[in-house]
């Protein structure tokens, strides 16, 4: 992995910790995409899933995504408002 990526994934990181507001972040969501990824687009969190939204599965899988980029455990992340819309608000404790 080059210095660039890795800067890359740094700077992700960053920029969705300053996205955390208040230990709540919102999140726009887009399932069924051709791969999973964590973007900020225009100062908003963007986060594509590959899975269907059926079940809470597209839910869980943010939920992997975001604790993967942000760097906590999967427990520290709660579904505050948004279980079956693709806008969502989650908490995220021990930031």
């Amino acid at each position: 992995m080059s210095n660039t990526a890795l800067s890359d994934k740094d700077k992700l990181q960053a920029d969705l910790r300053a996205a955390v507001q208040e230990n709540t972040v919102h999140v726009r969501v887009t399932p069924k995409a051709s791969r999973n990824a964590v973007l900020m687009q225009d100062g908003a969190v963007r986060v594509y899933v590959t899975c269907v939204p059926e079940n809470g599965k597209a839910t869980k899988e943010v939920v992997k995504l975001l604790a993967k980029t942000l760097g906590v455990s999967k427990s520290q992340i709660a579904l505050l408002r948004g279980a079956i819309s693709r806008d969502k608000v989650f908490q995220i404790t021990g930031l």
